[in-house]
């Protein structure tokens, strides 16, 4: 996704300031970043406010994961072929405007339909908002400078989520942790109506609009039957009618991909075993993160008597923890190879969650924070390297579709996280267990997935390092899908 002749023969100087440009995209990227975890801070007031069980809370968080899972990869060609700008700013009116539906909710429906937008807006915000950046640094140096700087200061806001949703949600109730969105993206634009210029890639592929749309349906009936068949029950036609459905449409899918002259998912990519390998583990990954992640301010306050605010502080360990240690998996990777620290990673994770299934209502933080802390850097260590692992399996061409491609695997596997924990949670308690008890189970069992595939990593996975021109991607697109909504930041190879 290069910039276009024209646009890479611009006059730096007749370009928006360096400063400028910096700001509005890391802005941006900050907001979506934000969203992620603020929402979960939020959780059990939404709960109390809107009258809601459990299954309501998992369509909160997933209607949104799942949008932004499956438009990833499209809103980067959307970006390269409609324009940079045009994009970015599409995407950010879209995602203040739904920010502004989900505050006004009255209902469930309403906010989920406001998460489906918010999810639209962030797939197509986050991939344009560092292809702008990327078209505006063409030197490979200059690049890699200004998307450290991006990913650096626009995760800042996956930290500040937990403690800014607590304190929203305590002062003003729920609504609060959407509203904050409306000046940010008002203010977004205001600026890149005025500094930003338009690029784009006249050479951009087709959209893969059958892909598009049978991905979307496919992952969605496939969530509606795991969020839906604990209460409605597991054996009812409209659950099995889902998971048949759910299977028809990925048959479909795959057809359709195999016959397309530009798929948004190649089937030829997963030829290679560490293409594959890579993949697999980045779909772990996002089951335990964001699964896991769903349950821990419920956990604080329903389990442990904590207030939403203490909560939202309570869980800041394992925020900065990645926060911290995600700039330096990189580095490691590429000194003792893919294979080491990915399963040191996804082992380190795996004990934390083990360890958060022991945790009980009479447990003392201290002996709970740093659990969080262990998870939090086993996830970070694990993320960078798989996403290295994926793009040296394929061409330099392209590494910018290997990268989008780890990202969305990531995301799929956050979506199917937070619904198939949340059907343990409720196996539990229909079992008449506590929700404690369900909790624990959950951790558990994102804690077994994660050693399993600790075993499976080691087992499979190559003992390459990073190839030394990974570190100056040759298209924006590598470097736009390296960070993505949910995952933390500067992503060093």
């Amino acid at each position: 996704m290069a910039a276009s002749p024209a646009a890479s023969a611009t006059p730096v100087g007749s370009r928006p300031g360096r400063a400028v440009l910096l700001t509005v995209t890391c802005l941006g990227q900050f907001m979506v970043l934000l969203d992620n975890t603020i929402v979960g801070a939020a959780l059990p007031d939404m709960q109390h406010r809107l009258d809601t069980q459990l299954t309501g809370l998992q369509w909160i968080v997933d209607a949104y994961v799942l949008l932004v899972a499956m438009l990833l990869l499209s809103g980067g060609v959307f970006a390269d072929r409609f324009g940079r700008k045009r994009v970015y700013l599409t995407g950010v009116a879209v995602f203040t405007v739904a920010s502004l539906v989900c505050s006004l909710a009255p209902s469930l429906g309403w906010l989920i339909t406001g998460r489906v937008l918010q999810g639209i807006g962030a797939a197509a915000l986050s991939p344009a908002s560092l292809a702008l950046l990327a078209a505006a640094h063409p030197v490979p140096r200059e690049r890699v400078k200004a998307i450290g700087l991006w990913a650096g200061l626009s995760g800042i806001g996956l930290a500040a989520g937990p403690v800014a949703g607590g304190v929203l949600t305590e002062a003003f109730g729920w609504p609060a942790i959407f509203l904050v969105n409306l000046p940010i993206g008002l203010l977004l634009l205001l600026l890149g109506l005025r500094t930003l210029e338009e690029t784009r890639n006249p050479d951009a592929p087709a959209i893969d609009v059958p892909g598009t749309v049978l991905s979307v349906l496919a992952v969605g009936v496939l969530t509606y039957g795991l969020i839906e068949g604990g209460a409605r029950g597991w054996t009812s036609p409209l659950i099995l009618g889902s998971f048949a459905t759910a299977a028809l449409l990925l048959a479909a899918f795959i057809a359709v991909e195999a016959r397309h002259p530009a798929p948004m998912l190649p089937p030829r990519l997963f030829r290679e075993r560490l293409f594959t390998v890579s993949n697999t583990a980045m779909v772990v990954v996002g089951f335990a993160l964001m699964g896991s992640s769903f349950f821990f301010s419920q956990f604080f306050v329903y389990v442990q008597g904590s207030s939403i605010l203490r909560a939202g502080l309570q869980t800041l360990p394992m925020s900065l923890a990645m926060v911290v240690a995600s700039p330096y998996a990189g580095r490691l990777a590429a000194r003792y190879g893919f294979r080491s620290v990915v399963t040191t990673g996804l082992a380190l994770a795996g004990l934390g969650l083990l360890a958060l299934g022991t945790v009980h209502a009479d447990t003392g933080y201290g002996n709970v924070w740093w659990r969080l802390a262990v998870v939090g850097t086993g996830f970070a260590l694990t993320m960078s390297p798989l996403t290295g692992a994926a793009i040296q399996a394929v061409s330099a061409q392209e590494g910018g579709l290997a990268s989008g491609i780890s990202s969305t695997t990531r995301q799929i596997g956050a979506v199917l996280g937070v619904a198939l924990l949340g059907a343990v949670v409720r196996a539990e308690q229909s079992g008449g267990a506590s929700f404690e008890t369900g909790l624990d189970s959950a951790f558990l069992t994102a804690g077994a997935v994660m050693l399993a595939t600790a075993v499976f990593t080691g087992l499979w996975l190559s003992k390459s390092k990073p190839a030394q021109a990974s570190a100056a991607p040759r298209r924006p697109a590598a470097e736009a899908a390296l960070t993505t909504t949910n995952e933390a930041p500067a992503k060093s190879r």
